[in-house]
Formats: C-alpha cells, sequence, structure tokens
C-alpha cells in the first residue's frame, strides 16, 4: 500500500502468478522484484499510513473475507502483513494470520473446538491458520453445511432447511423417513422428533437415513445397517425415528457417505472413518460384515485431511487439503477403472489420483456414482472416469475410462458442481444452467425426449453434456443437483435454487417426488415445484 505523489492513500499490489498458499508462504522475500514506494515525504519505501494503525488494518482483513491465498500474497507483497502484528492470543502472528485465525473461529466447525484441538488442526493442515481456513471453507462448499440441501435416495428423499429442520418423503417399508412408522409418504413431511436439534447434513442410502447434527452427533433411521442393504442377513431390525449413533459420539462428524457395501462418515478435523466393509479389508482394516464400530482410514490419509468424502456401490473418493494443493484420494472396488489409476485393479489403502497433476487441475468437488466418478477443478473443467454405459462419462460414447478424462463437450462453460447417479451425471455452470447425460431411464434427466420401442415409449439416452431446458424455464438459478445413486431404484432427481426453491423430475411410483403424480403417471419428465419452505 502506497500513497500517491498528491498524498491520497491506494492500494497497489505486484502482480503475481497463481501459486499454492504454501508456496507463498515459503517463498523468499528475495525472489519478488520490490518497487520504490513513498508514502508521505521521504518515509522508508514500503511504509503508509495505516501502518499507524494495524487493529484497523486486521478489521478490514477480516471484514472483506479475503480467500485464504489472496491473504498469503499481501504477506509476499509487503512486510507489513508478515511481520509479528503484537495482538492478541499469539503476538508472533502477522496480521495475515491473525485475520484467518478470526475468519476461522466464525466458522460453526470450529467454534466448539478447544485450543488444543485448534492447534492439533493448525498442524495438521500444514502450520498456518490461512492452511486451516482453506480446508474449512473447501468442506464447507463440498457439503453445503448450514445450507439448505436435497437428497434424492433410493426410493425416499431427505431435505434439510437452512435452520436445520428435517422433512423426508417417498418409500417407508424400513422406517427410514424417521416418522416413527412404515407407511409411505408422499408429501414432504416434518420429523417432529428433531425438534431442538439443528441438522446440517444429510445422507441417503437404500432402506436408511443418517443425519448430522451442528454438534457433531450422527442419527440413523431405518434399517439397522452400515453394510449391504439387500443382504437379509443383516439389519432386520427396524429404526423409525431417528436414533443416536453411540459408537460414534465421541467423534464430531461433518459428513456422511452411505455405499452399498459399507457407510463412511468424516470428523471435522479430516479423519475418515468407515464401517462394514466387510472381512476382506477393501478399505484397510479387518471388520466382519455385521461391525457398527468406525474405523479410521489410514494409509496416504493418516495424517492428511479431508474436506469431503463420496461413497459410489463398492468404492470411495476421497477430496483431500494438502498445503500443495487439493487432491483425490480412491479405494475399493476398481471394476471398471472407477478409481482412477489406470486399471482395474482393487485397492485396499488410499490410493492418490495421479491424472489430476498431470491435467494441471485443482480438483474442488467429487462426486462417486454407483459406477463412475467425476470431478470439478477449481479453473471450472470437468472431468469423469469409471464405466461409460448409457454415455454417462459424456464422451460422446459408452466407453470406459480408467484415468479421470476431462469432458471437452463442457470447455465453453465454467463448471461450480457436478452430481453422479447410477450411469447418469449432472453439472451445474457458474451461471446456473444444468446439463446432464447418461442414462435417460425414469426421465431423471430432465430432457424429456422419448422414442418409441415397440409397444413402449422410452426415454433416451444422451451420451454427450446437454443442457436441461427444461430447467431453464423455470428462470432460477440451479445451485444443487441430486439423483438418486443406487442400482436397485429407479432414479429422480432434485434441483435446488438459489432462492431456496425445489423442484423435482423421474421416477415417483414411492411419492419419493414428493409432488401429485396423475392419470396412473410412475415418473415426470419435467421439473415440478416440491411445495416446502427451504428458507
Amino acid at each position: 500500500m502506497d500513497a500517491t505523489t498528491g498524498g491520497t492513500p491506494s492500494v497497489q499490489y505486484h502482480n503475481i502468478s497463481e501459486q499454492t498458499i504454501a508456496s507463498l508462504v515459503t517463498s523468499p522475500v528475495a525472489t519478488f522484484q520490490r518497487q520504490q514506494r513513498h508514502c508521505l515525504g521521504n518515509e522508508t519505501p514500503g511504509e503508509f499510513p495505516l501502518s499507524a494503525n494495524p487493529s484497523i488494518v486486521l478489521h478490514v482483513l477480516t471484514g472483506c473475507n479475503l480467500d485464504p491465498q489472496d491473504l498469503a500474497k499481501l504477506e509476499v507483497t509487503c512486510s507489513f502483513f508478515r511481520q509479528p502484528a503484537h495482538f492478541a492470543p499469539d503476538y508472533m502472528l502477522s496480521l495475515s494470520e491473525l485475520a484467518a485465525l478470526d475468519m476461522c473461529q466464525k466458522r460453526a466447525v470450529f467454534k466448539p473446538m478447544t485450543d488444543e484441538q485448534r492447534l492439533a488442526l493448525k498442524e495438521k493442515c500444514g502450520g498456518s491458520w490461512k492452511l486451516v481456513l482453506r480446508f474449512l471453507l473447501a468442506g464447507e462448499a463440498c457439503s453445503r453445511i448450514e445450507k439448505s440441501q436435497a437428497i434424492a435416495g433410493p426410493g425416499h428423499s431427505i431435505v434439510v432447511t437452512s435452520k436445520g429442520a428435517v422433512y423426508s418423503f417417498g418409500s417407508n417399508s424400513s422406517g427410514q423417513l424417521g416418522h416413527g412408522t412404515t407407511e409411505e409418504e408422499s408429501r414432504p413431511r416434518l420429523i417432529r422428533s428433531l425438534q431442538g436439534i439443528r441438522i446440517i447434513q444429510a445422507a441417503a442410502g437404500a432402506n436408511r437415513t443418517m443425519l448430522i447434527s451442528d454438534t457433531g452427533r450422527v442419527y440413523s433411521f431405518g434399517k439397522e445397517s452400515f453394510g449391504e442393504a439387500e443382504y437379509g442377513a443383516q439389519g432386520n431390525k427396524l429404526v423409525t425415528t431417528p436414533q443416536l449413533v453411540e459408537s460414534l459420539k465421541d467423534i464430531f462428524v461433518v459428513q456422511a457417505a452411505i455405499g452399498n457395501f459399507f457407510t463412511a462418515v468424516l470428523s471435522r478435523e479430516g479423519v475418515v472413518y468407515t464401517f462394514s466393509w466387510g472381512n476382506d479389508s477393501k478399505l484397510g482394516h479387518q471388520t466382519e460384515p455385521s461391525d457398527l464400530e468406525p474405523h479410521p482410514l489410514l494409509g496416504a490419509l493418516e495424517n492428511t485431511p479431508v474436506v469431503q468424502i463420496a461413497a459410489g456401490y463398492c468404492y470411495l473418493l476421497a477430496l483431500a487439503c494438502q498445503p500443495s494443493g487439493m487432491s483425490v484420494y480412491s479405494v475399493g472396488c476398481g471394476l471398471g477403472g472407477k478409481l482412477g489409476h489406470g486399471t482395474r485393479t482393487d485397492e485396499k489403502q488410499p490410493r492418490l489420483i495421479e491424472q489430476f497433476q498431470n491435467l494441471n487441475i485443482q480438483p474442488v468437488e467429487v462426486a462417486a456414482g454407483a459406477w463412475h466418478a467425476a470431478v470439478v477443478g477449481r479453473d471450472g473443467r470437468v472431468c469423469t472416469w469409471g464405466w461409460g454405459r448409457y454415455g454417462c462419462l459424456g464422451h460422446g460414447n459408452e466407453d470406459c475410462e480408467s484415468v479421470p478424462k476431462v469432458v471437452e463437450a463442457l470447455s465453453n462453460i465454467k463448471a461450480v458442481h457436478v452430481a453422479t447417479g447410477d450411469y447418469t451425471t449432472f453439472v451445474v455452470s457458474d451461471d446456473g444452467d444444468v446439463y446432464s447425460f447418461g442414462c435417460g431411464e425414469s426421465s431423471s434427466l430432465g430432457h424429456n425426449i422419448a422414442v418409441a420401442d415397440g409397444q413402449e415409449i422410452r426415454q433416451v439416452n444422451v451420451l454427450n453434456p446437454e443442457l436441461v431446458t427444461s430447467l431453464k424455464q423455470v428462470n432460477e438459478r440451479v445451485v444443487q443437483i441430486s439423483l438418486t445413486n443406487s442400482i436397485y431404484w429407479n432414479a429422480h432427481t432434485f434441483a435446488l435454487t438459489e432462492s431456496g426453491k425445489l423442484y423435482a423430475f423421474g421416477a415417483g411410483d414411492q411419492g419419493q417426488l414428493g409432488v401429485e403424480l396423475v392419470d396412473n403417471q410412475t415418473e415426470r419428465a419435467d421439473p415440478e415445484r416440491v411445495e416446502i419452505d427451504l428458507s
């Protein structure tokens, strides 16, 4: 910061190329060519009037909610921002570090942590509060924590409002709606037993549901099994109202993901725990199929904080936050190449997907379909890999891809969100447009394109990304898509808009759309507004 010749304060920054926070923090000052700067008369170059009031500067930095990387760039631009600021709680912290710490303290997940827990998280993230802030912000963005969200589960649906209330509807044969009954619900119904508990995240699997509160507690209901839901040997007991998962009460959980053979949860410290993968240690630890005790996912992720998890049919993806940048790890069944390592072999320990470095992509969100996967990069590019059946990878064919491949047909948009299901994929652009491709069954792609096949009318599969014009017509900016991720159920899809409106389409034979179907309809091709207040 400098003053112009007229004495008016102004802000001038060097042009610094895009780098990781860690490299900016550790870069020697000499690597940047400094210019002569004069503030007031003959003062030392680099000084400026506000240096006499660092508390004001700190207030501005915190109030502007600067990106962690911007805070790092300030430090290498001017010595004022990297020298000790002499403020509590740590007098040796720079203004940029203090600003990052102040912004961390605003995050709901960070607030209840003890000083010891905070320092442990700082060390795990790389020793900088800026890196901790990046970790917290990345997790919030991926999981829509403290924002409304809709979950299109297998046959049933869960909706969480921004205030933490939960509605459920659809199939209820195992009590997975949480209302104390096993009766189907065709309209959204509030789960009243959760009164006084604020829910921030939800996950839905075959015949079961998991909810996470703002205090890190996990509640589950439906078929009492964390493992394979289709096998009658386990999980015969039904739980029809939300019950606290006792085995997780000592872990502050921020996200859950339900696969077909296992369940995974993510702690606020970025540790992944899994249940009931089975006795062949496919997730790096020996368990029995009915084991309900959480086991940490170790190996390459033991000391690496994870910000998001995504569960497919028989594999798990983890988005990790490292000082050098964001990365993706995979573990589990490798059939179809869905682990992204160039092979189709299983991985018993988490393994880094190296292709993103080759593509120069910084992943910011992962999605695990039943048999294929997708990633959105910071630059807006979308990568897909795994089974390519029905065109679900968006490459214009049905070929399998064993490493992430950029969807070239989306090169003219900047993607901000991706969702995957059973051979279906949705992408949301930065202007709120929605594109979909893959299997057209159940009208879950939203295109309403059908052809006559003998006596039947069937939906067309889409091999390349197509704009979902039916969502464009609602004149609402879409911020989240959720679609059914199970091979055992007809799929349905939710589109949540920026203003909090929820639209549904696809299969509705179990009431899972939350809208009325007439004339013996079992599905809906065009999006219809679900009457529910998500504000």
